[in-house]
């Protein structure tokens, strides 16, 4: 039995001094494309969209760090296009871009207002393509993951990585709130789901669930052990 082709394109842009995954996905059939997290190096971004021969259709934003949206003011201005996302909560970061900007070697960076905001259970459309939309507090409040379920891809932010789980030490991080985040929102959609993350290699919810030690299965269940539930006192 042949497989279908993916109805997705994928390519990832590492950038800013973070080597933050800037990931551009497009729809195969209409050649309309997003560009996910575009942190800096908007010229760079731009011209590599050309030569892949697509034609730009909107900016996604999974959280309001600066390696991750440092990039999206300069951007909408020399393209006009909405910005989509992240999840209001997400409002502080992106009010403080300038000054993060600055101290990490990103001064082009500035806040934005989104055209669109984001919560658990949006989706978004490009070209013939649906995506579904997670809120995954913990990393950030207003964290939110994209995840196209035809093709079984998910591009994930800080949520997720290989061997490895987003930082919690940020202003209004939540530890707990980010492996809830995971176990309840990334593992339902599927063991065989492949993800790009903000940093590092791609992976599968599946590996991840077998070999992160943060978030393994049996991590989980040794956390549980450890972490007994509370009774009356």
């Amino acid at each position: 039995m042949t497989q279908s082709p993916s109805p997705i394109g994928v390519a990832v842009f590492p950038v800013t001094p973070l080597q933050q995954n800037c990931t551009l996905v497009w729809c195969r059939k209409t050649m309309k494309a997003a560009l996910i997290d575009p942190g800096a190096s908007v010229d760079a971004l731009l011209a590599a969209v050309r030569k892949q021969g697509l034609t730009l259709d909107a900016i996604w934003v999974t959280h309001g760090h600066l390696d991750h949206c440092g990039g999206v003011a300069d951007m909408q201005d020399k393209t006009g296009l909405h910005v989509i996302g992240p999840h209001p909560d997400d409002q502080f970061w992106i009010d403080d871009l300038a000054q993060h900007g600055l101290a990490y070697g990103v001064p082009e960076a500035r806040p934005f207002t989104p055209t669109r905001w984001l919560s658990d259970g949006d989706t978004v459309t490009l070209g013939e393509t649906t995506w579904e939309v997670y809120h995954c507090p913990g990393h950030t409040p207003g964290h939110v993951i994209f995840f196209n379920r035809e093709a079984r891809f998910a591009q994930v932010g800080d949520v997720l990585f290989a061997g490895s789980v987003g930082r919690t030490d940020f202003a209004r991080s939540d530890p707990d709130a980010l492996l809830q985040s995971i176990v309840t929102k990334l593992w339902p959609l599927g063991d065989d789901v492949q993800f790009v993350p903000g940093h590092g290699p791609a992976s599968t919810f599946g590996a991840e669930r077998r070999t992160n030690p943060f978030v393994s299965d049996a991590a989980m269940q040794r956390a549980s052990i450890a972490r007994p539930a509370s009774g009356p006192s």
